[in-house]
């Protein structure tokens, strides 16, 4: 044993010394390249620089994870020089039998880009198996009759080497009666056969003893022997002769236990027990537990499974013995018939981790392979994806397949790929075989927000509460994580940037949008904004909607009346109309106004009190007011009317307007009644009125009285001033007495017009209003109109005519009702006169005036 383990050392020696790289590039993954190495090589043997054999950078190894894809690892790379290494003890013997060609198929994956390469390793044989017999010793028994020139079939020696290695010749030892022949048994092999060179005498000698060595070529030659003892025997003349010296037989494999195989036939000359024939396996190995073989009839039944794929052909050599031990041999070879019994194999060798929606086409995606046992065109292999999925299959070499990807990936439409790849075989039937990967498609940002409306239109009710919320805005993103979180904001709006902040805000996580302020729909009756929804990738993508809102109108503004108005000093004005207007004639119009909209704008008029019912009517819509009837006789000349002014608002809201009608046919003729004041509506408020005013009369006269007595007595000679009543309340005084017959007006200020003939001056007395007779508001000042002359009762008529340029009175054509500021304004035409250096008529209003 230790001369074979040197000798084997020796020939690995040599072996290493002489390793051949043989790479053939066929481009891209189809390239190839070969290496040769002894068996037997120990642990960490370079194999060869793969690096430099692919032209690959050694600093690139280590990123582009170079390893061996194979289903038993032998050898392994160094990432560092890019050496293959032997991982494990190779034996030739066991890894590829008696095959003369042993070849180990590497698949070399590199990563970044991915790709494979194929190394095909050749392990030579060395001679490290000795040949040896199957037996110790063979015992013959040969009649001492046997003819010269007989021929004794013997085992083969086995030799487990190959090539020169393997068994060459063998060598008998010196004897005189037998020789050696060698012939073909099968191909590659030899078998030994005895040849009697003399005839036996077993009176003579009754047993030989021989020894058979066989050798092998290697160097140093390795041998085997075997002891052969010969026994002489009594004649038996004749040996068994086989119909055929070749048998050939085809059998399909995965046949059943007891399956009849062949029967052989040798036939024996010889009478007796030199006649009886048995049969038996000559054959080496496993034979027996393949075949069964009866040993009387001569036949061969299967036994255990006969597999295409373990073997593709068994030589099996029967040996026929007679009775008196004379034997021959033939050979059967049976040739063993494939069939499709095995489906073929996916195996998968590399697979990307992740995928991202945005992959290029044409990306390899995984690596794969295919293995069919079976052979010719039941070990032919296709490949193909049944589900409809953007990928497919591209075939390389040796078949390996790349999946790439064929088609746009969309991971919110699918966020996952189950891949089937079904490998399907050419047999009759065909074999098919199925493996499966999910692919899990990673997200990127391709999504924009995408609001639920085109445009937003809300309407909100002026004088909200600030705060309060006034719409929702809704973006949806189909993409994953920070790509799909949106959040919203306002980017533009037609309102003023400092005031915008002021108005609405938006929160940036639910899109609601808040009032900052109540909204006034007098002041703004809508607004338009901008709102973006924006995501959180990386870039970031947004998307715009537009948010109308319209702030809707409440009744919150009632009438304003604009006319009739109150003069600058707060009075309140009247208006003439003629005596003899005609029903229908149009006195004035209330002018009012509604800063709402909408219903809540419509007006009505109604007139809530008359000083006379019926006497004039009032549009409903228009405001118009015009006599209804003519004048009568028993009307008065001073008329009040209070106007109400409603809008259509729920509840309406409403406004009050006092008009002042005298019915006069020049200024002259209404100035007087001017200061009468209306006779007030309710009947308990005139009473007391008067009670008042004779109260005060009483008390005045009474005080009087004392007055002009005491003046009296001291003053006899003093002179008299007369005093003299105008009508209607115009009273002129003459003297200490007051005469009682000053009558009231009936319009809104009472009024009285007194002019002293020896003082120079003339007063209009506007009274103050109860608060019986209307509105306070319309009834709060007092006014008088104070009128200076130098005598008698025309001194009005000259002051007016001084107001008025030359050539016009102050009674032709005045149009003082038409104008809200003033009592009169506009005089009749011509120029004006002269001027005067005494004071004009004026109005007087709580100490301020009026000029007229």
């Amino acid at each position: 044993m230790g001369t074979r383990v040197k000798q084997r050392s020796h020939f690995g020696q040599r072996q290493v010394l002489f390793p051949f790289l043989l790479p053939l590039f066929c481009g891209g993954l189809s390239e190839q390249i070969r290496y040769s190495i002894p068996e037997e090589m120990a642990k960490g043997s370079v194999v060869g620089n793969l690096a430099k054999d692919l032209g690959l950078h050694v600093e690139d190894l280590l990123n582009r994870n170079l390893r061996i894809s194979a289903e038993k690892q032998y050898f392994t790379i160094n990432t560092e020089n890019g050496n293959i290494f032997v991982s494990e003890r190779i034996d030739r013997e066991s890894l590829c039998l008696q095959n003369p060609q042993c070849i180990v198929p590497l698949e070399i994956v590199a990563e970044n880009p991915l790709n494979v390469f194929h190394v095909l390793v050749r392990v030579e044989d060395i001679n490290d198996n000795t040949p040896y017999f199957p037996q110790n010793s063979i015992v013959l028994q040969i009649n001492e009759f046997a003819m010269l020139g007989t021929r004794f079939g013997m085992e083969s020696a086995i030799d487990a080497d190959v090539g020169p290695n393997s068994l060459q010749s063998y060598q008998l030892s010196h004897n005189e009666h037998f020789s050696l022949l060698v012939k073909d048994k099968t191909a590659g092999k030899n078998a030994p056969e005895l040849i009697l060179e003399k005839p036996l005498d077993r009176e003579h000698q009754s047993s030989h003893l021989l020894v058979l060595t066989a050798m092998d070529g290697g160097d140093p030659v390795q041998s085997g022997t075997i002891q052969i003892k010969i026994e002489v025997t009594d004649a038996n003349d004749n040996a068994p002769v086989f119909s055929q010296d070749v048998y050939k037989v085809s059998l399909p494999e995965n046949l059943p236990s007891g399956t009849s195989v062949l029967k052989v036939t040798a036939i024996d000359q010889d009478e007796g027990i030199n006649a009886e024939i048995t049969y038996s396996f000559k054959t080496l190995r496993d034979i027996g537990n393949m075949f069964i073989l009866d040993h009387q009839s001569g036949e061969i039944k299967s036994k255990g499974p006969i597999d295409f794929e373990i073997s593709r052909s068994y030589t099996i050599n029967i040996e026929a013995k007679d009775g008196g031990g004379m034997a021959t041999e033939c050979k059967i070879i049976v040739e063993i018939l494939d069939e499709n019994d095995n489906a073929p194999e996916v195996i998968f060798t590399s697979v990307s981790s992740s995928i991202t929606e945005d992959t290029e086409h044409g990306m390899v995606i995984a690596l794969f392979k295919t293995h069919d046992k079976d052979s010719g065109e039941n070990g032919e292999v296709t490949c193909l994806i049944k589900e409809k999925v953007p990928f497919k299959i591209e075939s390389s070499a040796n078949n390996y397949y790349k999946l790439v990807t064929d088609g746009a990936l969309d991971r919110e439409k699918t966020s996952s790929y189950n891949v089937t790849i079904t490998a399907t075989d050419r047999g009759k039937p065909p074999l098919s075989s199925s493996s499966s990967i999910t692919l899990h498609i990673t997200d990127v940002n391709d999504n924009a927000p995408v609001f639920q409306q085109a445009s937003y239109v809300v309407h909100v009710a002026e004088n909200n509460p600030p705060g309060a919320s006034i719409a929702q805005v809704s973006a949806s993103d189909p993409d994953l994580g920070p790509n799909g979180r949106v959040s919203y904001s306002i980017v533009a709006s037609d309102l003023e940037p400092r005031a915008l902040a002021s108005y609405v805000s938006v929160s940036a996580q639910s899109g609601v949008v808040f009032a900052q302020r109540a909204f006034d729909h007098e002041q703004l009756r809508a607004f338009e904004l901008t709102l973006q929804a924006r995501d959180q990738g990386s870039p970031a993508l947004s998307a715009n909607v537009s948010l109308r809102v319209l702030v809707g109108d409440r009744n919150d503004n009632a009438p304003r009346v604009l006319y009739p108005a109150l003069g600058p000093d707060g009075s309140a004005l009247f208006d003439t109309v003629p005596r003899a207007a005609q029903p229908g004639y149009l006195v004035t119009k209330v002018v009012a106004v509604d800063a709402d909209s909408g219903h809540n704008a419509w007006l009505s008029y109604h007139v809530l009190q008359a000083s006379e019912p019926g006497l004039f009517s009032l549009g409903l819509r228009t405001g118009e007011v015009r006599t209804a009837r003519a004048l009568g006789d028993r009307d008065a000349a001073r008329q009040r009317l209070l106007v109400a002014v409603r809008d259509g608002g729920q509840p309406p809201l409403s406004a009050t307007a006092t008009l002042l009608l005298v019915f006069a046919d020049s200024l002259q003729e209404a100035l007087p009644d001017v200061s009468e004041r209306q006779a007030p509506a309710d009947p308990q408020a005139e009473l007391q009125f008067y009670l008042v005013v004779a109260l005060a009369l009483i008390s005045v006269l009474f005080l009087l009285a004392v007055i002009l007595a005491v003046a009296l007595r001291l003053r006899r000679s003093s002179s008299s001033t007369t005093w003299g009543c105008l009508r209607p309340g115009l009273c002129v005084k003459s003297g200490p007495v007051v005469p009682p017959n000053c009558s009231e007006g009936t319009l809104p200020y009472a009024y009285n017009l007194c002019i002293a003939s020896d003082s120079q001056k003339a007063r209009l007395n506007f009274r103050t209003m109860t608060k019986e007779m209307g509105p306070p508001q319309d009834l709060s000042n007092e006014a008088s109109l104070e009128i200076s002359g130098r005598s008698g009762s025309d001194i009005l008529q000259k002051r007016l005519q001084r107001a008025c340029p030359a050539g016009s009175s102050p009674g032709d054509s005045m149009g003082y009702w038409m104008h809200p500021n003033s009592l009169f304004s506009s005089c009749g035409a011509g120029e004006r006169g002269a001027q005067s250096p005494e004071p004009r008529a004026r109005i007087v209003s709580k100490g301020r005036s009026q000029l007229f």
